[in-house]
């Protein structure tokens, strides 16, 4: 296979959770640019409709589905819906996330809750609609979670003070692992990212307070850009990856390798 071909997603159809902005739309043009039509799910009608029609302005093929992955009948409704419009789910990138800054004795037990809904049980909940779709038809398929380098090392309370979104970051790359063992022979590999510091909603209120000791921690001393998760997401996304499942993809800088 030419390596071009390796990295080709035309033909494909990927799901993207949380693909309005930030990392998931990021992630979302990457698929889109190599080929595959892009259905972008997120809870704001508006701001979904808004992203899709900047896919389209790009020329990929993409369309709106209102969802709120912690609600299984929803993501029931949005694997239909894409199956109806393409036939099909290749590909599926659960990046849809919640964040809660509080230290352990003052975060309220319903913010942790709310995190871990959709952190965790979004991606167990999407996985298993997606997985379906994709065992029933046969074709294999790629699963892509969006985990955090909060889910693999501890932090310091003066950068990151967030214990429920770093637990439920945890429980994604676990959550990967194991899922990767057990869909193997359906030909489904199932992979995760872990970015560092991009700028974002989530992270804008680190950023601006915090960001001088963020940056302390990260050996190339900037933010993730615009571009810096597209060949990671892709290179999952593709036939590239076929024979790498279980993984978990760091995206940081450098600052998980001190």
């Amino acid at each position: 296979m030419h390596v071009r071909e390796l990295f080709d997603l035309s033909e494909k159809v990927a799901i993207v959770t949380g693909g309005s902005r930030g990392l998931g739309f990021q992630m979302a043009a990457a698929l889109g640019e190599a080929g595959a039509s892009v259905v972008l799910t997120a809870r704001k009608a508006d701001e979904l409709a808004a992203a899709a029609a900047r896919l389209t302005e790009r020329g990929v093929r993409a369309r709106a589905v209102a969802c709120d992955v912690s609600r299984a009948d929803e993501v029931e409704t949005a694997v239909a819906r894409t199956l109806e419009a393409y036939g099909r789910v290749d590909i599926l990138f659960n990046n849809a996330g919640a964040t809660w800054g509080a230290s352990i004795l003052e975060m309220p037990v319903e913010a942790w809750r709310k995190v871990m809904q959709t952190n965790v049980d979004g991606v167990f909940l999407m996985a298993r609609a997606a997985g379906r779709a994709m065992i029933e038809a046969g074709r294999g398929g790629k699963i892509v979670n969006i985990a955090s380098v909060a889910g693999l090392v501890g932090a310091d309370a003066g950068v990151l003070d967030a214990i429920g979104y770093s637990t439920s970051k945890g429980a994604v790359i676990a959550f990967t692992r194991d899922l990767a063992v057990k869909w193997a022979r359906h030909r489904i590999t199932v992979n995760a990212i872990a970015p560092g510091f991009f700028p974002s909603k989530m992270t804008r209120w680190l950023i601006e307070h915090r960001g001088e000791a963020i940056l302390d921690t990260i050996p190339m001393g900037r933010w993730g850009g615009e571009d810096d998760l597209k060949g990671a997401a892709l290179f999952l996304a593709s036939p590239a990856s076929d024979y790498v499942t279980g993984h978990v993809l760091v995206v940081d800088g450098g600052q998980t390798a001190r």
